[in-house]
């Protein structure tokens, strides 16, 4: 039955409990958290040793298209489509988009293997043997799920209430299937500590992992019946939708009227519950394979091996006498002494230190810095692009300096500043410039000039990266001063958003 499957990788989230390390425009699943691979590279990767012939649904907001696109290149994976969020809304509408591309392409019977694409899975055969469960009820016409067997009180995860064993279905008997599935009686958000311990202690509830199997029929039918009115925003938006390169964007006026809604919230509950919905099941698997959402600071250091003294070493860290934290240094040395219990997390523009046990509660510094009107919560110094990236090094009064990468064979838009000039040193590579009706070569230690109001391009014509220093200096600096004429990754020939250069 594995030829039924569709994975559908949801990589809209924005991470925030992992700030400083994670921003809204360069999210957890983007980042090698546990291991060289990227958490989205991981969870694609997960599914080679069941050989799904199938490539994967990729559903992302529309700002991380291009990091998508090349971290699926870098290992060498292909995507059936890539569809585009304008806006977060959750996972509800995110699946929904999913469904309805397996729809249009005559694979409503399909059964979509739901993942969301920041998870850590250790235990690949446990994995394996659930989805194999799972896949044989889905494609009878439920709607399953996968709840971990909790091995602690935890409450920072949501519950699901295990009902009746699923015996029989349709001519299917569960027989030896190892997982035992279950009716879902209800789902519980996340509880304090002394319920917790009594859902641990009762044996009788699993964590909410998240992941889910359904086919795409059973999905578009069971919202019509729980929650129409965001079948009829997706569908809409959907239907007004259009092809961009390797990507699918859906139509942003309608996808903003959406409801913001999570897959449990929207159908499974309801399911369960059975409020007239009669016509569906719900079951759940319960799966034990070192899981982990890697949902904050506190949860990684679980998920990480750790040394003799319990700390989780990342970077250019030295310690003394110090137990049970997680260091992670991003530029400089990171040093502790005679502490317990803490996150130290440093990157170029920021640094956090949290007890451990207050992890979660990181986010509310990501409000306060949103609240402030700082960038901090938005970018990293260093600012990945289509292109390549760039980094702020230094800024002052009317100057800023600049470190800029070009992939080979990449290129810049072809624009003009209102407000800036600009000073290229090239320090590695060869630099193709357009600067108004000439095209010149540079190379390493030369360097040229860009006037106020000229158009130009930088493009790398060569096979090693280019890198170039960039002083720009006038009366205005923001990223916001670009005037695009041509532009290869089809962001719109039109001044933009300081976010969206």
């Amino acid at each position: 039955m594995l030829n039924k499957i569709i994975p559908v990788v949801l990589s809209g989230g924005s991470g925030t409990r992992l700030w400083p390390l994670s921003r809204k425009l360069f999210p957890k699943q983007l980042l090698p958290l546990t291991g060289n691979r990227t958490m989205l590279q991981q969870t694609i990767c997960r599914l080679d040793g069941l050989k799904i012939q199938a490539p994967p649904l990729v559903v992302c907001n529309e700002e991380h298209r291009f990091l998508v696109a090349e971290q699926l290149r870098e290992i060498g994976k292909r995507s059936s489509r890539i569809i585009l969020e304008p806006v977060g809304k959750n996972t509800a509408p995110a699946l929904t988009l999913a469904a309805l591309t397996l729809l249009q392409n005559d694979q409503r019977e399909a059964v979509m293997l739901v993942m969301p694409a920041d998870h850590v899975i250790r235990d690949k055969k446990a994995f394996y043997d659930a989805i194999g469960d799972a896949v044989s009820l889905a494609s009878r016409g439920l709607l399953v799920t996968f709840g971990i067997t909790p091995d602690r009180p935890e409450t920072g995860y949501g519950y699901i209430k295990m009902g009746e064993p699923v015996k029989e279905i349709d001519g299917f008997n569960r027989g030896n299937l190892p997982n035992h599935p279950r009716f879902i009686k209800f789902f519980v958000e996340k509880p304090d500590l002394d319920t917790a311990k009594q859902y641990f202690s009762s044996g009788e509830y699993l964590w909410n992992s998240g992941m889910f199997m359904v086919k795409a029929s059973v999905w578009l039918e069971a919202l019509a019946a729980c929650r129409p009115d965001i079948l009829e925003c997706c569908r809409k938006s959907f239907e007004e939708g259009n092809e961009d390169r390797d990507f699918f964007r859906v139509d942003a006026s309608y996808f903003e009227r959406c409801p913001s809604e999570s897959i449990d919230y929207a159908v499974m509950e309801k399911i369960a519950q059975a409020e007239g919905n009669a016509n569906f099941q719900a079951a759940v698997i319960p799966l034990t394979a070192g899981w982990s959402d890697v949902g904050s600071w506190s949860s990684l250091w679980d998920a990480e091996s750790r040394d003799k003294k319990n700390n989780v070493i990342k970077g250019d860290v030295l310690i003394e006498g110090t137990s049970d934290s997680l260091l992670y240094a991003s530029n400089r040395l990171v040093a502790a002494v005679g502490v317990e219990k803490l996150i130290v997390v440093e990157t170029a523009d920021a640094v956090l230190v949290a007890h451990r046990d207050a992890s979660q509660d990181v986010k509310a510094i990501v409000e306060k810095i949103q609240e402030a009107d700082r960038e901090e919560h938005l970018v990293h110094r260093k600012v990945h692009r289509p292109w390549g990236s760039y980094e702020g090094i230094d800024v002052g009064d009317r100057y800023q300096v600049k470190r800029i990468t070009v992939n080979p064979g990449a290129s810049l838009s072809l624009q003009m500043h209102h407000h800036r000039a600009e000073h290229w040193i090239v320090v590695k590579g060869t630099a193709k410039v357009t600067r108004g009706d000439e095209e010149i070569l540079v190379t390493e230690n030369q360097s040229t000039y860009i006037p106020l109001g000229m158009v130009h391009r930088l493009e790398n014509p060569g096979s090693i990266p280019l890198e170039i220093i960039e002083v720009q200096s006038g009366s205005y600096l923001g990223e916001d001063d670009i005037i695009r004429i041509e532009d290869a990754y089809g962001r719109g020939v039109k001044s933009i958003s300081k976010i969206e250069d």
